[in-house]
């Protein structure tokens, strides 16, 4: 049996969705299949089952059928560093940081990594769904691309283009993108998917028949847009989510770090309708919320000195609102951070922290990379940490602020009662797990209801 790649026609036209959506089909009708992306570039990254971290996308897809995951899933993932830095991961481990310019220029060391990798996935499992990144046709790029051209051609996927027909242009990004690609594996894309339809699907008749007849390529779909607010891959979908606010009785206001991570955090305040979620990043936003969230930051320092240009240090301390500080963002809460190695930040730096917990935090060269159950709040609650600035407690409570090391904390149903309660009585909560279950099973309907997945099936068993 062939394996897929999923390649996009524009950037953010749904390559990550619809690559877990085809995954989670092709597990329901009995094919042994796992998700996979050779490089990644995100700061929203997991812990996953064997150890090591990967991005959310792979894990989210891997997480909807019951796969454990593993570091194969995405061998290489890239984070924010310092200036036109990156910090390397490679099968889930932290190799230091990169420059753009020494990353590309090694890039031909990574593809044994990779392939590799993909080996060790197909040899337990007949089908792997390859999510692409970017564009595949940036020409001067594509010796230099392992996501969608080194995949492709090493292992002669079937593929499959997403075009994204709400922001235009999507003939055009068709038409491009398959004419630009390399002969040999025109001949393997076995069609596209029309992504993020609005409105009348009858008006798109005329475009099915420009794409099938003038372009020769194949329709396997028109998927109407549906909203999907769960494995935010990136900042950029993350700020696409859409909430139901008619019944909110509490306003939580996010801080916006410029290096915001790990935003998956939020996925349960997203879903609850008694919640009214937002991120802000300026004090007359934060004077409407009830609740105040300091998120997971790639580069807590700067986005420390972030925080107090805005005048948010101050405000803090004097408005009395509730608070809820994660990973980075409890680094904050602390007296004093320390990164005298230049790890996180541009030089080795003390900075002072905002003061609400005695305590230094000290940035160390071993990240600690770990999940499991913690007892939080005097509740067990399963979450994760990937952190290199440490610190005593792992959590703590002090008044109306809650801190802590480990990302996770909202997913747990009692945890949110407990804290929301406080703010407002009138909270009920809600059982996220049970409408996470649901949302990934009625999206992947709605996929499979809009596209031949017959004719796609029949293109990787031929």
């Amino acid at each position: 049996m062939h394996s897929l790649s999923i390649f996009g026609t524009s950037s953010d036209a749904g390559k990550s969705t619809l690559s877990f959506a085809l995954t989670y089909l092709l597990h329901h009708r009995g094919i042994k299949v796992a998700p996979f992306k050779a490089q990644n570039v995100s700061n929203n990254s997991r812990v996953c089952d064997s150890g090591g971290e990967i991005a959310q996308a792979q894990y989210f897809a891997a997480e909807s059928i019951g796969l454990p995951t593993s570091s194969d899933m995405n061998p290489v993932l890239l984070k924010s560093g310092k200036g036109k830095s990156s910090s390397l991961i490679i099968n889930g481990q932290s190799r230091g940081i990169k420059s753009v310019l020494d990353y590309y220029d090694e890039i031909q060391t990574l593809k044994p990594v990779v392939k590799e990798a993909f080996l060790r996935l197909r040899s337990e499992f007949a089908c792997i769904v390859a999510e692409g990144a970017g564009s595949p046709v940036e020409l001067n790029l594509m010796s230099r691309d392992l996501s969608n051209i080194y995949i492709s051609t090493e292992f002669r996927t079937k593929i499959v283009l997403v075009a994204d027909i709400e922001r235009g242009g999507v003939f055009a990004s068709i038409w491009g993108v398959y004419n630009l690609l390399p002969e040999v594996l025109r001949a393997n894309v076995v069609g596209v998917l029309v992504n993020k339809f609005r409105g009348d699907m009858s008006l798109f008749d005329a475009g099915r028949e420009i794409i099938e007849k003038e372009f020769g390529i194949p329709v396997l779909g028109v998927i109407p847009y549906k909203s999907f607010n769960l494995g935010f891959e990136d900042s950029q979908s993350l700020l696409n989510y859409t909430q139901d606010v008619s019944q909110s009785i509490i306003t939580v206001g996010v801080l916006h770090f410029p290096h915001i991570s790990n935003f998956t955090d939020f996925e349960p305040l997203v879903a609850d309708r008694q919640i009214d979620l937002r991120f802000i990043k300026s004090l007359h936003e934060a004077q409407q919320c009830d609740l105040l969230i300091l998120p997971g930051t790639k580069r807590t320092m700067n986005d420390l000195e972030w925080l107090k240009k805005q005048g948010f240090d101050t405000f803090l301390k004097e408005s009395g609102k509730p608070i809820a500080a994660i990973c980075g963002g409890y680094q904050m809460m602390f007296e004093t951070i320390s990164d005298t190695e230049g790890i996180e930040s541009d030089e080795p730096a003390s900075v002072k922290g905002l003061g609400f917990l005695k305590g230094e935090v000290c940035f160390e060269r071993e990240k600690r990379v770990k999940k499991g159950v913690y007892s939080l709040f005097g509740l067990q609650i399963e979450g994760y940490e990937i952190h290199n600035g440490m610190a005593e407690p792992l959590w703590a409570q002090k008044e109306k602020v809650y801190g802590t090391f480990v990302h996770g904390i909202f997913d747990n149903n009692d945890f949110r009662k407990m804290l929301f309660s406080q703010i407002n009585p009138a909270y009920r909560g809600f059982d996220f797990q049970a409408y996470k279950e649901e949302s990934i099973r009625s999206f992947a309907a709605h996929v499979e209801e809009n596209m031949d997945m017959d004719r796609l099936m029949k293109a990787l068993i031929e």
